[in-house]
């Protein structure tokens, strides 16, 4: 039995496994329950993110990822070892081929880790993407003509703007504006308004449930329960679409602007391609309600959100483990 070849899209928020010849096998949050007494493992995944703000005070449900990258190398091992493990793709004696998706600005250092990271977890060659081109090709994009493509990926951590030809990008941004931030965003104003304190699963249960980010596109309501900062008791409370798409509207603002930025920088004649082609948006945030129509308005082009914006980065890893053996090695410094 042959070791299968494996792509990894390692997220802030999710990690997502796809193996080759067996398509997406797991979708997981990145998150690891740990007991801090003995530093032993608990729970990892779905398991671990139940546990988020309702553990006891010796166990912690960790994100080892931040912005993109790894904040805690020990635990992210751990997390891609458990998962790697339970789906049973190394050989009898050959390890798999790992391919792993990172952000376009991050460091030769934090490359090197999350290398190390898949080495260490079971990986024989590990090859590193960066996450827009990957992105792009799960999206159904065909990035290898002499023609622009422009895509847009709002993931946990890290939205990536990028815009590519020839198989390559041409100009990018990759900005620590995304999902998380706009989870803390609604928990700060929630806090400031109503003098309420709400855990992080309740704001994204607002984001998910009623949030806009297009004025006067929703109008809905959802009756949120918290603690009160005055009495220190239990309250509910009910939220509007409105008061949330005013509490985004600064830090959606900064991707508009990163999306402008990547648009100014680009060549003329690829700037005309993404006239007729549009912008495609991917991940998470790409479901955020009204984000569409909010960047079609200010790029003045016209904007997609992909297929399956959650998936496109590990779909984007099938088709390239499909032709691992013409990627160019990348070389860390």
């Amino acid at each position: 039995m042959f070791a299968r070849d494996i792509g990894i899209d390692l997220g802030t928020a999710n990690v997502l496994i796809h193996v080759k010849g067996r398509g997406i096998v797991l979708n997981e949050p990145s998150v690891v329950a740990i007991d801090k007494n003995t530093n032993k493992v608990l729970a990892v995944g779905e398991e671990a993110r139940r546990m988020v703000g309702r553990t006891p005070g010796n166990i912690v449900a960790i994100r080892p990822l931040k912005d993109g990258v790894i904040a805690d190398f020990d635990v992210t091992e751990a997390m891609l070892k458990h998962f790697i493990n339970k789906l049973n793709v190394k050989g009898f004696l050959s390890k798999p081929r790992i391919l792993i998706c990172c952000p376009t600005n991050v460091t030769s250092v934090e490359q090197k880790a999350i290398k190390e990271a898949a080495e260490k977890s079971g990986g024989k060659k590990v090859y590193l993407e960066e996450e827009p081109k990957v992105a792009a090709i799960g999206a159904g994009m065909d990035i290898f003509q002499p023609s622009g493509n422009m895509v847009v990926d709002i993931g946990g951590g890290t939205t990536d703007v990028a815009v590519l030809s020839m198989g390559d990008i041409v100009t990018s941004s990759s900005i620590k504006m995304a999902g998380d931030k706009f989870d803390n965003e609604i928990l700060q104003y929630i806090k400031k308004e109503y003098k309420l304190l709400i855990g992080e699963r309740t704001a994204e249960d607002i984001k998910t449930s009623i949030a806009t980010v297009f004025p006067g596109l929703r109008s809905e309501s959802l009756a949120i329960r918290g603690r009160d900062m005055v009495s220190g008791l239990p309250r509910t409370i009910t939220v509007h679409s409105e008061e949330i798409e005013a509490a985004l509207r600064e830090p959606v603002d900064v991707i508009v602007q990163a999306a402008k930025s990547v648009l100014e920088r680009t060549p003329p004649e690829l700037s005309a391609d993404i006239i007729d082609r549009g912008v495609i948006l991917t991940g998470g945030g790409a479901l955020l309600h009204g984000i569409d129509m909010l960047l079609a308005e200010e790029l003045k082009v016209p904007v997609l959100i992909a297929e399956n914006p959650m998936d496109c980065v590990a779909i984007g890893t099938g088709i390239m483990l499909d032709n691992i053996d013409k990627l160019p090695r990348r070389k860390l410094s």
